[in-house]
């Protein structure tokens, strides 16, 4: 019974709240946080059980009034109210009770790299960063470059972004693929549409105490900075790159003046990437089920393609097309693609269910 299932909800919302105000708890920081972390992660259920509570009370007492003869007509208004409200709910609740990332609560790096297509590709690369940007504003979060390397043709080889604020990993996990860009270049004299393409990681930012990286096995580099940053940028050693000796993946930041800020910011950024690197290897082993319950697709894979001269945009994944490019792209309306295959991805979880 769902009244029994959700019961559990807010009796463990209550323990939570009186082990919070315990001393035990009070001194000891770690499993302060982590309760923390769980109260918040199951207020919205606890919430929802709370009313789906007083909907079925309410109905109830309604019921009951219905052979009053001064306040039939009045129960009767409230039953019908309620009565639409209670499988609206149930819907919900549905998709609260569906099993979850254990990563959708995270902040995330945005890892943005110019693939096929030479100039145009970083470019585009320039171009998705604003929008991912606009779109990040428009939720709500906060956005920090976290790294960044520039092409010729004054857009990015390379772009690292992190986005901290609300459910970030919920939304954004599904914008990791390949995007395909088709437009005419400026500098193309015969107006004939070229297909470049940009690669987009989501990595979940890690604690410390996620993951642990030994000293002795890190090689770091301090260089010249190099690229566009301004008169600066040339007259100093800060810039640093870390190569990870076991696994073999390299992390460079030349982004701040301080050798310090770039070394602490490379540092996250390789982190999060180890603890990627683990958990797509978890994923891998775990199989289809898995791959399918967290909804981060192949990062090969193509996902969406952006065709300039027809002003569309259409994700592959769930068929979807819209005539509305330039909007999307300037704005950064990206819940109105993201939003459907949050939708999709939610009816796939509830088949996988029974639910």
């Amino acid at each position: 019974m769902l009244q029994n299932k959700l019961q559990l909800f807010i009796d463990r919302h209550n323990e939570i709240n009186e082990l919070l105000v315990s001393p035990d708890i009070l001194s000891d920081i770690r499993r302060m946080t982590e309760l923390s972390r769980e109260q918040s992660k199951i207020s919205k259920i606890v919430d929802a059980a709370k009313e789906y509570n007083q909907i079925i009370s309410d109905i109830e007492d309604n019921k009951m009034l219905l052979g009053d003869e001064d306040l039939a007509e009045l129960a009767k208004e409230e039953l019908k109210e309620l009565e639409t409200r209670k499988p609206e709910l149930e819907e919900e609740i549905k998709i609260l009770l569906l099993p979850t990332d254990p990563n959708d609560d995270k902040n995330i790096y945005i890892e943005l790299r110019a693939g096929a297509g030479g100039d145009e590709a970083g470019l585009f690369v320039a171009d998705m960063f604003r929008t991912y940007i606009k779109f990040a504003e428009n939720e709500g979060w906060k956005t920090e470059i976290m790294n960044s390397s520039e092409s010729e043709a004054g857009g990015y080889k390379e772009m690292v972004l992190l986005v901290k604020g609300e459910s970030v990993y919920s939304k954004l996990k599904f914008e990791a693929g390949v995007h395909r860009v088709q437009r005419v270049p400026a500098t193309e004299t015969q107006g004939r549409v070229h297909t470049s393409a940009i690669t987009v990681a989501i990595i979940p930012e890690v604690d410390d105490v996620e993951i642990e990286i030994r000293t002795e096995d890190l090689k770091i580099d301090t260089m010249r900075a190099s690229g566009n940053g301004g008169q600066s940028v040339n007259t100093t050693d800060s810039a640093i790159r870390i190569t990870h000796l076991p696994t073999g993946l390299v992390v460079t930041n030349q982004d701040q003046k301080s050798q310090h800020k770039n070394k602490d910011k490379a540092m996250k950024v390789l982190k999060a990437r180890l603890f990627d690197m683990q958990e797509q290897e978890k994923m891998a082993k775990e199989g289809a089920d898995r791959k399918a319950q967290v909804g981060s697709g192949d990062r090969s894979a193509r996902i969406r393609t952006y065709n300039y001269p027809q002003g569309r945009i259409s994700d592959h994944r769930i068929n979807l097309t819209l005539y509305r490019l330039d909007v999307i792209m300037n704005d950064g309306l990206l819940s109105e693609i993201i939003d459907p295959l949050i939708a999709d991805h939610q009816s796939k979880l509830m088949e996988m269910s029974g639910v």
